[in-house]
């Protein structure tokens, strides 16, 4: 995945500014990172991997670009959507 790939399909946060909010806000709970433009509040899809940007940002200081790459992920998310796992809000893509 690319800095500037989204990696919250629901709010169209890419992992740029989510990166970007983790070195510059230091959060010190990944809840916090919904204050980054609302990620992860959507249909939750995201949260495995912003928990992972999260828990790597902590340990290491920096992050990681062992993502899949935007096909994968938004495939992947289509999966999770239409086995009822999460509801994109109103006007987001499935």
């Amino acid at each position: 995945m690319q800095p500037d790939d989204e990696l919250c399909l629901c709010f169209h946060v890419t992992k740029r500014k989510v990166v970007n909010f983790l070195r510059i806000e230091k959060p010190r709970r990944v809840g916090q990172l919904s204050e980054c433009f609302g990620a992860g509040t959507g249909c939750g899809w995201c949260r495995p991997f912003l928990q992972r940007l999260f828990d790597q940002a902590v340990a290491a200081g920096e992050t990681s670009d062992e993502l899949p790459t935007p096909e994968e992920y938004a495939a992947m998310r289509a999966s999770y959507i239409s086995e009822g796992k999460g509801k994109p809000p109103g006007g987001s893509p499935a």
